[in-house]
């Protein structure tokens, strides 16, 4: 069976995707900055990192990959504080981009030497990288660099057999989601009538780098929005 990488793995989306590889029987290295992870699972090895830290993030990985090789590498984390022309600052910038752009470039640069052909890496867009959303200025943009980054990283390491995709969630019942109040509202207004499970999107992930039928996909960011966002 494979070895997955799978950062954000403390919670949501993230934990989720987690939970899928394990379920199929791989190996996952869960990457949060948060200690608790919650796999009670053998094949489950937790790394406590910050993907914003290059050097923390392949210091972990030699820690706990050791001589193994990766086979895929999903990039869920990320961040989305409420931004504005007026209420920006450049601390909220700079942690945005830097979890959300600079974290899946950290991760992705740590485990492609480790990566063989045939393997697959997964990054986390969301449909406002294609709408937008009243206040969120930064997260919106930080979105659509990951598409575009998505893209790019699928041309330069097509060469060595290793795929690149994207997937861009629009709401998903997550522990953030709900914090916000507006879950019941952003079923209501899309047009399937709800929102997405973690599961059904960890389900994507899995089908993108471990089911063994998406081997001609490469650069493409798979919206799942429930007919919400369409491109």
């Amino acid at each position: 069976m494979g070895v997955a990488v799978v950062t954000g793995a403390g919670s949501g989306m993230g934990h989720a995707t987690a939970r899928c590889y394990l379920a199929h029987g791989w190996s996952v290295i869960g990457i949060d900055v948060s200690p608790d992870m919650r796999h009670d699972h053998a094949d489950f090895t937790a790394a406590v990192v910050d993907v914003r830290d290059r050097a923390a993030v392949e210091a972990a990985l030699a820690r706990t990959v050791g001589g193994r090789s990766i086979d895929a590498v999903a990039n869920v984390a990320g961040v989305y504080p409420p931004t504005t022309l007026k209420t920006y600052t450049d601390e909220l910038y700079r942690r945005i981009f830097d979890v959300n752009v600079l974290g899946i470039l950290n991760v992705t640069a740590a485990c492609v030497p480790r990566m063989p052909a045939g393997s697959a890496i997964v990054n986390f867009a969301s449909v406002d990288a294609f709408t937008v959303s009243p206040g969120q200025l930064l997260y919106g943009a930080s979105k659509a660099a990951v598409v575009m980054l998505t893209k790019e990283l699928a041309l330069e390491l097509a060469p060595r057999g290793v795929r690149v995709n994207g997937i861009a969630p629009g709401w998903v019942d997550t522990p953030g989601n709900a914090a916000t109040g507006r879950m019941a509202e952003a079923a209501a207004s899309i047009p399937l009538g709800r929102v997405a499970q973690p599961a059904e999107i960890a389900e994507w992930v899995w089908t993108l780098t471990g089911s063994g039928i998406a081997g001609f996909m490469d650069g493409e960011t798979i919206v799942l929005s429930g007919a919400d966002v369409m491109r």
